[in-house]
């Protein structure tokens, strides 16, 4: 099957409502719409329903980068999935810094990734290690642990529409990113797809996206896209530079056009 590669921007919390109005308005002068290449956009809560009214949709879909996991209720302050229906395309869950400042366990990410698929909004499910983990020979082991309850609630077809994005913590500009080499985290990739195929089965592992986040810029991307088991990039402080940014895209069209993909 010949998946669509998938570039998505986390914007984390950054720009006010007519910032980020300008960036997308940036964004659109300089990315074309390419047929294999889908372009995800994740600004914060309070953006997100303004710039629904204004995003080319042809060009660009939505994703919230978080949610509450119960559909309504008594829960101050919150917004859940199924305020998200019309709004968002996709869901960021369990990112690290999620994970980390806000202390969402193994439980309540499991829980989100279940809220998402049950409101038809399609999860972007994160995993990776910390430096700390990684240098202990404790990756494997907790990206099996992350994986395995995170998709504990779908069935193989859920799973087969989702997209996990692999993002070792340390190497994440928040904290202090050392550049992984795309040969440091290609094997983790590929144990990431096998790990479906042992849950799911070989259709699921093989329709799921699978990207990889952690400092990517224009002058990286092309090492990690070049990773087998990589179908796009889940970018950070690069996606607020619209010259950065529409580079990656930019970037991903060439290699599909240069594989004639495209």
């Amino acid at each position: 099957m010949n998946k669509r590669t998938l570039i998505v921007g986390n914007w984390k919390m950054h720009m006010n409502t007519s910032q980020a109005s300008m960036l997308l308005h940036r964004l659109h002068e300089r990315i074309k719409i390419h047929r294999n290449i889908e372009v995800v956009l994740a600004p914060s809560m309070l953006v997100l329903q303004p710039l629904s009214m204004q995003i080319d949709r042809r060009k660009f879909r939505l994703a919230a980068q978080n949610a509450y996991h119960k559909d309504e209720g008594a829960f101050t302050g919150e917004v859940s999935f199924t305020m998200l229906q019309d709004l968002a395309h996709y869901v960021i869950i369990g990112h690290s810094e999620r994970r980390l400042y806000f202390h969402e366990d193994l439980d309540l990410v499991r829980d989100k990734v279940a809220a998402a698929v049950r409101n038809g909004i399609m999860p972007i499910l994160c995993v990776g290690e910390t430096d700390h983990e990684r240098k202990a020979g404790e990756t494997r082991q907790l990206l099996h642990d992350q994986l395995t309850t995170a998709l504990a609630n779908l069935t193989a077809s859920d799973v087969e529409e989702m997209v996990i994005a692999y993002e070792p913590v340390w190497a994440i500009s928040t904290f202090g990113g050392q550049l992984a080499k795309p040969s440091d985290v290609a094997k983790d990739m590929e144990f990431i797809r096998k790990q479906v195929a042992d849950l799911y089965g070989k259709r699921a592992a093989s329709r799921v996206r699978i990207l990889y986040g952690g400092s990517v810029d224009d002058q990286t991307v092309r090492g990690y896209l070049e990773i087998e088991d990589c179908d796009g990039v889940l970018v950070g402080g690069a996606s607020l530079n619209y010259h950065k940014f529409s580079g990656i895209v930019d970037a991903a069209y060439r290699m599909r056009h240069e594989s004639g993909d495209e």
